[in-house]
């Protein structure tokens, strides 16, 4: 039977089939309207020179096996428990808890002027790419202009954050055609997309570039600085184990938003314990459990850890991992 999900996957790859009649010996046409449309508005009221651009697309190469994984029907998704396990494994608890000691001082300063603690900063490194060890493989420009030019459901979005990469490399110093990063174009420790590396990467030690491939102040300083700049707020906690009445009203969130206040959960059958005021803005969140559902509610700071990556349990397992980090580390507050 074909479902209508399916029908709709079906449809969306089918919007996505590259134009590999325009691209010839592995390149991309820079004949093909979109592109040298690209071209004219990359140039426009930009630092970026004409032949500069044409010379970068001129070495990119199409990468059908990218589109492939944009398109391809997702794995059924994983409970909560289950895809919990796969973060707050031993070996990468023992590694975050080993990369805080190893740069205690500079975490520590870099907490203390964002308002971030270092469990978080350090547990998102451990979530995106297991403290730097797995930053993708694929070079960036490739990644990105095959996702701008072939990929029609998100062309938009990656022509603009192949626009952003120029403008990066131009301003980092960094070799277009050697940059490697994931299948999205994502790069270093953090994996920021180019227009979040521009906008939050910082120069820690004012060397004048923004390294956030080994320079680990640079990559620190980073990652608090973006979740600053979304709101975070110091002091307040990110989830709450929450017990929900059999009879109550309430629904788990579907979109990032703030339509409930703890009183307002509470008034639905929802109760967390917290000691905040009731006024607090919350969101209830499903955490089900190998024996049956559960629920915890999110505040401020599980909605800013969403920017980073806009998933529910990806912001869950930052949480518990950040958690399980600072309990394991000499010292640390592990109540923040």
């Amino acid at each position: 039977m074909i479902t209508r999900r399916a029908l709709a996957l079906g449809f969306l790859a089918l919007l996505a089939t590259p134009a590999w009649s325009a691209t010839a010996h592995g390149r991309f046409d820079l004949s093909r309207p979109e592109i040298t449309s690209f071209i004219d508005e990359a140039v426009t009221d930009s630092p970026l020179k004409r032949a500069a651009v044409v010379k970068v697309l001129k070495a990119a190469h199409p990468q059908p096996s990218i589109l492939d994984l944009m398109t391809r029907q997702p794995e059924q998704v994983q409970p909560w428990w289950k895809y919990r396990a796969g973060f707050l494994t031993k070996k990468r608890i023992d590694a975050g808890v080993h990369l805080w000691l190893a740069h205690r001082a500079a975490l520590e300063r870099i907490a203390a002027r964002r308002g971030v603690p270092p469990q978080y900063i350090v547990a998102i490194l451990g979530c995106e790419t297991f403290y730097g060890r797995m930053m993708g493989s694929n070079r960036v420009l490739d990644a990105l202009a095959t996702l701008a030019f072939d990929y029609p459901p998100r062309s938009d979005f990656f022509r603009d954050e192949l626009r952003q990469f120029l403008l990066l490399a131009q301003e980092q110093k960094l070799d277009p055609r050697r940059v490697r990063g994931s299948y999205t174009g994502a790069m270093g420790a953090p994996q920021f997309m180019p227009s979040s590396y521009r906008k939050y990467g910082v120069d820690a030690d004012h060397h004048g570039r923004i390294n956030l491939w080994t320079n680990w102040d640079d990559i620190f300083d980073s990652v608090a600085n973006f979740l600053q700049q979304s709101g975070w707020v110091p002091g307040q906690p990110v989830l709450a184990e929450a017990q929900v009445a059999p009879d109550s009203t309430a629904r788990p969130i579907e979109h990032f938003e703030f339509t409930q206040t703890l009183d307002s959960l509470a008034a639905q059958g929802v109760h967390t314990g917290s000691t905040l005021p009731g006024t607090t803005p919350a969101m209830l969140v499903a955490a089900d459990q190998e024996n049956g559902p559960a629920f915890r509610v999110g505040f401020q700071n599980f909605y800013v850890i969403t920017r980073y990556n806009r998933s529910a349990r990806y912001a869950m397992a930052v949480n518990d991992l950040a958690q399980a980090i600072a309990a394991a580390t000499p010292g640390a507050d592990a109540t923040q």
